[in-house]
């Protein structure tokens, strides 16, 4: 499957992006990396679990009304707010059937109004990851796009879909719909978009998120959903510990503004061989160019699978609680972040602050920067088109 893009009257479906910070805005510095890795947090076994109020959600931005939605299933739960149709927490069972939450966010709406909660669980668009020198060409026109991360364009500026306030249906206990236009012009793109994204549980032990888009003038777009995890419970402490899989055999090298150059290469011999499970952290501070211009993992790693199909390509495990985390995607990539721009500023759900290392992301997506290099997978949806793409986060035990 050459292309992503499909006719209206095929079926498929979706989820991902590239990953920069979560602490103040896009445009932190790689300095922040040098940090020393705090691993000594409180004991977690004594926090109560349990999703958020609905009340603390209700409120009103850009004019539109924002609220929390559930989601139960037999062995999960899950709220998202409508405010960046973004996951606020996510109810697993751990190896004691004790139900952790492994979705890093905010007990409330004022909470992720503030500088530096823009990443926090949100769907990233229309284009995720980086768009380099914030500018692209598409028939002969060339496209400035706003700027928000060191002259680059990263998950389309500061008025993406994360910042949106979308149009949410709760559909039965286990599913939510959201759709958000967003308008010709927004954010520098062409063209009228309309987007839906449904959140489900699937069977006894996933959320699934299935996208759908049109469009009325042909545009680059590359959705994402942004979660930010840690498989020990949110505020645990570092991520360097869980064991990562990623099905890859290349990944893209680049420059010092995370934008990729040239082809993908090889993961042979390097820090990004992630083939056989291996802890997150055991290469991660190796003198290595990419992992200086990154302050560690946030890069773009090219999936061994058909696009299109959906398939196991990641697997992580949280060291202490034992929960298990497969990715399923129909994807052709996958954007891993470590959490080297967490600072010790951002102060979670359960009170506990998010510091350097403390959670990971796992963005499926094409490729950064996508627009301006002709030989990568097309992200460019036309008019008469629909996109569609399914990313299932599935959980062990």
């Amino acid at each position: 499957m050459k292309n992503f893009i499909i006719p209206v009257a095929l079926l498929t479906v979706l989820s991902g992006a590239g990953c920069q910070t979560s602490t103040k805005s896009g445009d932190a510095d790689t300095d922040t990396a040098s940090q020393t890795d705090s691993t000594t947090m409180s004991d977690t076994t004594a926090i109560d679990y349990k999703l958020p109020d609905p009340k603390a959600f209700e409120g009103t931005i850009n004019g539109k009304k924002t609220a929390l939605y559930t989601l139960k299933g037999a062995n999960i739960q899950a709220a998202i707010t409508n405010y960046g149709a973004r996951i606020v927490s996510l109810l697993v069972p751990d190896k004691n059937g004790k139900l952790t939450d492994v979705a890093m966010g905010f007990s409330g709406i004022k909470d992720y109004e503030k500088d530096g909660s823009d990443f926090f669980g949100p769907i990233v668009g229309r284009f995720g990851n980086r768009i380099g020198k914030a500018q692209f060409t598409l028939d002969g026109k060339t496209y400035k796009t706003a700027q928000n991360n060191n002259g680059n364009t990263l998950h389309s500026g500061p008025t993406g879909f994360h910042k949106q306030v979308w149009d949410a249906k709760q559909i039965d206990d286990k599913t939510v719909q959201l759709t958000y236009l967003s308008k010709d012009g927004e954010g520098g793109f062409p063209g009228n978009v309309t987007t839906t994204v449904t959140y489900s549980i699937d069977g006894d032990n996933a959320l699934k998120i299935e996208y759908k888009a049109t469009t009325d003038k042909p545009t680059p777009y590359n959705p994402t959903s942004h979660g930010f995890f840690n498989l020990n419970g949110d505020g645990s402490g570092t991520v360097n510990n869980h064991v990562l899989m990623i099905d890859a055999d290349k990944y893209s090298q680049v420059d010092k503004g995370l934008i990729p150059q040239g082809e993908p290469v090889s993961v042979d011999g390097t820090p990004f061989d992630f083939r056989k499970p291996t802890a997150v952290g055991a290469r991660v501070d190796e003198k290595n160019e990419q992992l200086t211009f990154g302050g560690g993992y946030d890069h773009n790693w090219v999936l061994n699978h058909k696009m299109g199909s959906l398939d196991k390509v990641v697997e992580i495990t949280g060291d202490k609680s034992g929960i298990k985390m497969s990715v399923l995607t129909t994807e052709p990539a996958m954007q891993f972040y470590g959490g080297n721009f967490f600072t010790g500023t951002d102060k979670g759900k359960y009170g506990r602050v998010t510091n350097f290392r403390g959670g990971f992301a796992l963005e499926a997506q094409h490729y950064p920067d996508s627009p301006n290099k002709p030989t990568y997978p097309n992200t460019i949806l036309k008019p008469g088109q629909t996109y569609k793409q399914t990313t299932e986060y599935r959980f062990e035990k």
